[in-house]
Parts: C-alpha cells; sequence; structure tokens
C-alpha cells in the first residue's frame, strides 16, 4: 500500500510561532503551507517551502478566511462565493509564486478550517473553491473529504482528487468533522491516533461518535501541525504504517503515477 502522510505548516506569523514545521517536515510526505490570510507571511511561506523542498516533501497552498485574529476557524458568514473564489485565487496564486521563486511547483490545494468545513457541506461555496483551482492550474490536485460536497465539485470541474481522512479528529454522521467546540472531538494521544488511522486503513472507513461505519477511499492521512502533540503523533502514525507494510509517498506522486 502506497500513501500519503499531510500536515499544515507555515502557520506562524512575525515573531510569533507555531509548530515545530522542521520536525513536521522530517515525517511527513506532503505540506500544505498557510497563504497570509489565516496564518504565515511572505517569509514563513518561503522558508517554509524551501525547507520542504529540501527534504522531498510535496508543497500545497493552505487557504482559508481572512481572520488571523480567530487563526481561520470562525464561519465568517456574508461573503459571496464569488467573492471567495477571488480570495482564493489570490491566495493560491501567491503559494504558486512563492514556490516557484524557490525552484517548487505547487501540486494540490487544501483549503483551512472553517472555510474548509463550511465547504464540504455548501454546493455553492464547494463550486467557488473547485472553480479557483480550476482557473489558477487545473493540474493541481484539490484535497477533499470523501463523499462531501467539495468532492462532488471537484469531480465537476474534472480535478484531480486527493480523498483525505484525519488522525486527530472525529467524525459525525454526515462524515465531516465534528465542531472543535465538542470535548473529544480532537484527540491529542499519539497512540490513540496510530490506532484510528490503523483501524481507517485496515477497513477502508471512518467510524463516527456514533459508531456509524462510513467507507472511503483513502490516499491521504492528516496530522495538524498546530496540535500540541503533532509531532509525537505524526512520528507514531508514521511509524505504525510502515510497520504495516506501507510506503509512504506524496498523493501528488501516487495520483498521476
Amino acid at each position: 500500500m502506497r500513501i500519503d502522510l499531510n500536515t499544515d505548516l507555515g502557520e506562524s506569523f512575525g515573531a510569533w510561532t507555531m509548530g515545530d514545521d522542521d520536525a513536521m517536515l522530517d515525517l511527513v510526505t506532503s505540506a500544505n503551507v498557510a497563504c497570509g490570510f489565516h496564518a504565515g507571511d511572505p517569509i514563513v511561506m518561503h522558508r517554509t517551502i524551501a525547507a520542504a523542498r529540501d527534504r522531498g516533501v510535496s508543497v500545497g497552498a493552505h487557504p482559508g478566511f481572512l481572520d488571523l485574529w480567530g487563526f481561520g476557524r470562525r464561519p465568517i458568514l456574508g461573503d459571496s462565493p464569488a467573492d471567495i473564489e477571488k480570495m482564493l485565487v489570490y491566495q493560491i496564486g501567491a503559494a504558486q509564486a512563492v514556490a516557484a521563486s524557490v525552484g517548487v511547483r505547487l501540486a494540490h490545494v487544501k483549503i483551512h478550517g472553517s472555510l474548509g468545513n463550511m465547504a464540504m457541506v455548501d454546493p455553492d461555496l464547494a463550486a467557488a473553491v473547485a472553480r479557483a483551482v480550476r482557473t489558477i492550474d487545473r493540474d493541481l490536485i484539490l484535497v477533499v473529504m470523501p463523499g462531501l460536497a467539495l468532492e462532488r465539485a471537484g469531480l465537476g470541474e474534472g480535478l484531480v482528487l486527493a480523498r483525505e481522512v484525519y488522525a486527530d479528529r472525529t467524525y459525525n454522521d454526515d462524515g465531516n468533522l465534528t465542531s472543535r467546540k465538542v470535548a473529544g472531538a480532537v484527540t491529542h494521544d499519539a497512540e490513540a491516533a496510530a490506532a484510528r488511522v490503523r483501524r481507517m486503513v485496515e477497513d477502508g472507513a471512518v467510524t463516527t461518535v456514533t459508531g456509524r461505519r462510513l467507507p472511503v477511499q483513502i490516499d491521504t492521512i492528516c496530522v495538524h501541525g498546530d496540535n500540541p502533540q503533532a509531532v509525537a503523533m505524526a512520528r507514531t502514525v508514521r511509524t505504525m504504517l510502515e510497520a504495516g507494510g506501507a510506503e509512504l509517498r506524496p498523493f501528488a506522486d501516487i495520483l498521476r503515477a
């Protein structure tokens, strides 16, 4: 089995540091780099993408709401899908340009935080996301959660999709992530996260908070870089996968093979 391990990086800003990007880059095969709206800045983006290049880690854009104060995890209502599409084009274009400046080709797009959660269930917003990606570069891979609106929109635009599951999050019965406001929605125990990933990979399914089993295709597994246990969790998940015979490779390589 070939599978990808991804994380969200470049989420520092100015003098403020979020996560241990260097340690995570030694463990993952794909990195989603913040584009300056929910986190990140030009210097952080450049440093993160160059560090990923040096380790052979595939790089994608991680755009979100313009919400540095709330780290992109607050729903921002009132922006039309058309305006959000333009904001995404702006952010993806910035990531693409910074990547090019260090000799890297941007491989994918993964939407961050509340914007991502909303796009998974709102068909109009999902369509705006898919159009933005296609407008920038139809060869960019769109990261989606299986069975939700963004997957359908991406297919409708003819995009290559990477289906993602989460090591450190729980799921609702509709297949979307449980709100972070709910107790237990985020896992901080590395062993528990690895056990969850093992079950998902072996079963080809996620188990929801009510015990419902939802079959899914899995191309990539996410460990959030801002989780306090992110490094230990990524290391434990990777060790478990490799012990089970999995080959870890960037999903961009796997899907285009």
